[in-house]
């Protein structure tokens, strides 16, 4: 099945055909960390978001260079460090590390580049110095600024105008500045603070500069897409426009992908009000898996709203799912024979997935839609499994094949429900049991003597040891041919 991917682009505000500027290859940079705090929930979105575009974009056969920065020389890195009285990049090495750590646990695919900017200081000087050249910018007491009235079609992407943005938007007022408006792209080092060496004298490049000097290194002049945020649209991605296209004279981007913010009761989490989750927190109660499958339940494009609540739905999801994947490993087939009327129907289910399933990806990244379409199909064939114990060799071959489309499409594109389900739920009732202070081999010790007990018909004994194991938490699931059981 050929099929086109269309994506929303916020230059035009439109969903449009994605026609990348050189095919097969795409080339594609989004906006990572600024590493000065613990990770949370909102940079974890934008790192599965891009994940998963990456994934599919390879899985529709183009080449793509994916470039993901990291911001390691900021005011918020400095103040912090300053605080804590530490090294600024001991600060941004611990944070860095904890960031890619959490990415690894998610199982997120490296990015082919990701460069610090403190290692691109050079280019970043001679981008500056190309825009001096160039009367877009200009020195001030050993800052350099951009001059943004330079530039008639700022704005273009946010759809402000600037006579409007100096009226109604809040902007750092310097009296280095020739326009309240103009951004810096080269900082003066004050005391104490780390710097570098430059044609202006000591100091450090301003935020913005630091992208687009990065993106043109390692993707050229004209990329095809830059993603990032909804918050990064002004003044950073705004500014990066301004500066790369002024330097150039050629369009910088040609599709500019956003995702919407993570919210706590609808407003905005981040570390500035206080109201952020950390990755830490949330791995601790809950497995990747479920992280993944809650960011994902939502369109890229709307705000996903944060709960517990709502985590431990998608996690009672998520264990259905991995349990309908135990029961295909260990169904195995009783005798000879062909595909009954119930296994044709989910045959005729699972060719209708696929379809389906790549179609809602293909219509800007619609990974809400297609993470329904892969639920339905776990739905129902658990529910062939549960209610057909007998399976004939064609029938399980059958339940192999779904088996196999679902790591070939949701593993390889959305990078979830691909795990060993052995291993999952070995590893899933360890660490819930943990939690709990209980130990696995005490429990499996009282599952074992309760199916002796009924073996024996002693069902109260039975029974009371059920009870016990639901007030530790332990649910069970009597099969014909075991007893399956999970933790809450």
């Amino acid at each position: 099945m050929k099929v086109s991917l269309r994506i929303y682009n916020t230059l035009s505000k439109k969903v449009e055909i994605f026609e990348p500027l050189n095919p097969p290859k795409v080339t594609m940079y989004v906006c990572g960390i600024t590493a000065y705090d613990s990770t949370h929930l909102g940079h974890i979105r934008s790192a599965v978001v891009f994940d998963v575009l990456y994934r599919f974009l390879q899985y529709l056969g183009y080449e793509v260079i994916y470039v993901r920065n990291i911001t390691d020389i900021d005011d918020k890195i400095i103040n912090k460090a300053n605080k804590e009285n530490i090294f600024w990049k001991d600060l941004v090495k611990k944070y860095t590390q904890e960031y890619q750590e959490v990415l690894k646990k998610l199982r997120l695919i490296k990015p082919t580049y990701e460069p610090f900017a403190s290692e691109h200081i050079p280019e970043i000087i001679e981008f500056i110095q190309n825009l001096i050249e160039k009367k877009l910018a200009y020195q001030s007491n050993g800052d350099v600024y951009f001059e943004v009235q330079k530039i008639p079609s700022y704005g273009k992407l946010s759809g402000r105008k600037i006579d409007e943005l100096l009226v109604g938007v809040r902007i750092e007022v310097s009296e280095k500045k020739k326009n309240p408006l103009d951004f810096a792209l080269w900082k003066s080092a004050k005391l104490g603070e780390p710097f570098w060496e430059s044609p202006w004298g000591r100091g450090r490049p301003g935020w913005h500069i630091e992208c687009s000097a990065m993106c043109k290194k390692y993707l050229g002049d004209t990329i095809d897409i830059h993603g990032g945020g909804l918050d990064l649209i002004f003044p950073h991605h705004e500014n990066e426009i301004a500066q790369s296209e002024g330097l150039t004279g050629k369009p910088f981007v040609k599709y500019f992908v956003h995702h919407g913010l993570i919210t706590v009761n609808g407003e905005k989490m981040s570390k500035s009000l206080g109201n952020f989750v950390t990755m830490e927190y949330l791995l601790q109660k809950f497995h990747p898996e479920v992280i993944k499958a809650f960011l994902l339940s939502k369109h890229y494009r709307s705000p996903l709203d944060y709960s517990e609540k709502v985590l431990k739905e998608v996690e009672k999801a998520v264990y259905h799912f991995y349990e309908t994947l135990y029961w295909i490993k260990k169904t195995q087939a009783y005798k000879e024979g062909f595909l009954s009327d119930k296994a044709r129907k989910l045959e005729r289910f699972l060719k209708k997935f696929e379809e389906d399933f790549i179609l809602a990806l293909a219509e800007d990244l619609n990974t809400a839609l297609a993470l329904g379409y892969l639920f339905n199909l776990e739905n129902e064939t658990y529910n062939f499994i549960t209610t057909n114990p007998f399976l004939n060799n064609e029938e399980v071959l059958l339940l192999e094949r779904i088996e196999e489309t679902i790591k070939r499409l949701s593993g390889s594109i959305l990078g979830f429900g691909d795990l060993d389900p052995f291993k999952f739920w070995e590893q899933e009732r360890k660490r819930k049991l943990e939690q709990k202070g209980k130990n696995i081999e005490e429990v499996e010790k009282l599952i074992f003597k309760r199916q002796e007990a009924r073996k024996q018909k002693k069902f109260d004994i039975a029974d009371k040891i059920r009870n016990e194991l639901q007030n530790l938490g332990v649910f069970l699931k009597d099969t014909r041919t075991e007893t399956f059981w999970y933790v809450e």
